[in-house]
């Protein structure tokens, strides 16, 4: 199929938005000049809109398969179309658990016959995601695993983590964690700090993150292995990925829009749909991490999405399943509350969900130029509405930023050059 994008916005080089065409062909982008006269299936008037590199998110929940009530691979993969995101990578938190051979190859038939847009899917480090026994890296590898985490679930042991970074150095994979040291969990819901103590819960300590980011960096040094840190969230951790970079360690990191945006201050009671592992921490916290993402000490960001039933987020802020939905409303949030707000630059944000994930995976992806895969994302920077989680697209409708003014929703996603998702179709 031949696409013809007219008249969009895009960043050059130098910063500057510059007017151009952008001409498609077989899900590659073939041209790109200020004017391309050309016979083609179909046109798109771009005018007034910016076009980027399709939006990467490495850090996603699909639930399928075993948990299609919060979301299905169909759902989830529409829902980061609307959001402008055309590769995703999807956790293994599933039943059951991508961990052999027969459940990749299932998984990846499901991603095939569902998806649309790329999913690269996570496996996990050890059966059963239960932190001991390891998988088969080499076979997952050959099966299509993207890398490999036990996502939600921290590698509380020593020995079995330095022996998993062992095996995927030996693969040349990276090793993805979610870190969190158990014994400091202290049966937690919220951050412990103010709000947990006004509200008499028990809180998660910040130590508890950071703790084992230290461990595990000195571990991937030992192993040199690709390590990779989910969902920073404190001050401390920021502090032991920028010395473990300084050391030379091959660590990356990410960080979500709801740490860049919220804190423990901004939680309206006891409202479950504030309630993430880990959790809103200090504003102290918040400043570190927008510091740590500018001076390059945190890789990019990535979203988390983490759907939930209504039923499960109406248990409470002690009962209800951690975790938010983000595909829908990452850009609008952030260009509305760092780049309108000059914290961060337009150019560096794009950055953050394009070209930085795919630099830290050596994917070939986030790039706008002739020969680059067709992934795109028109956005209008100026129309501005509400976050209205009754309109996602997501079976997930639990957001903290319900009712939240932005500017710069997407318009229309295409990946692999076929259109996945347009506003009003």
């Amino acid at each position: 199929m031949k696409l013809l994008i007219q008249n969009a916005n895009y960043i050059a080089f130098n910063g500057e938005k510059v007017q151009t065409d952008i001409l498609i062909e077989n899900g590659i982008i073939t041209k790109i000049e200020k004017k391309i006269e050309v016979d083609v299936e179909r046109k798109v008037d771009a005018a007034g809109m910016l076009v980027s590199p399709g939006f990467i998110d490495l850090h996603v929940h699909l639930r399928e398969p075993g948990g299609e009530k919060k979301e299905t691979i169909a759902t989830g993969t529409l829902a980061a179309a609307k959001g402008g995101f055309t590769t995703v990578a999807a956790m293994p938190n599933t039943r059951p658990v991508p961990d052999t051979i027969n459940h990749m190859e299932d998984l990846q038939k499901r991603i095939r016959e569902t998806a649309h847009v790329r999913v690269l899917p996570y496996a996990s480090i050890t059966t059963r995601q239960l932190g001991k026994e390891l998988t088969d890296f080499e076979a997952l590898k050959e099966a299509g695993a993207f890398a490999f985490t036990d996502d939600g679930v921290g590698i509380q042991s020593a020995d079995r983590m330095l022996e998993a970074m062992r095996k995927a150095a030996k693969a040349d994979m990276a090793v993805v964690a979610h870190c969190e040291e158990n014994s400091l969990i202290n049966k937690g819901c919220v951050h412990e700090g103010s709000f947990s103590e006004k509200h008499g819960l028990n809180g998660i300590p910040s130590v508890c993150e950071s703790v084992q980011i230290a461990r595990d960096v000195l571990l991937a040094e030992a192993a040199g292995c690709h390590y990779h840190v989910c969902h920073v969230s404190t001050k401390e951790s920021v502090r032991v990925i920028r010395d473990a970079k300084r050391a030379g360690i091959r660590v990356t990191a990410e960080v979500t829009p709801h740490h860049l945006l919220l804190t423990q201050d901004d939680i309206p009671g006891l409202d479950a749909n504030f309630k993430m592992n880990p959790p809103l921490r200090d504003a102290a916290d918040r400043a570190a991490l927008i510091e740590g993402l500018l001076d390059g000490t945190i890789d990019f960001i990535a979203t988390d999405h983490a759907p939930h039933t209504l039923e499960e987020k109406s248990e409470g802020m002690e009962l209800a399943p951690f975790g938010i939905v983000g595909l829908e409303t990452a850009f609008p949030l952030l260009y509305t509350h760092l780049v309108l707000k000059n914290i961060i630059s337009l150019e560096e944000l794009i950055g953050f969900l394009t070209l930085k994930p795919a630099k830290s995976f050596a994917l070939p992806y986030g790039k706008l130029e002739v020969g680059a895969p067709a992934d795109l994302v028109l956005l209008n920077l100026n129309k501005e509405k509400e976050v209205d989680p009754s309109g996602f697209l997501s079976k997930g409708k639990n957001t903290p930023f319900a009712g939240w003014k932005c500017k710069g929703w997407p318009e229309m996603t295409i990946a692999g050059g076929r259109i996945v998702w347009e506003k009003g179709v």
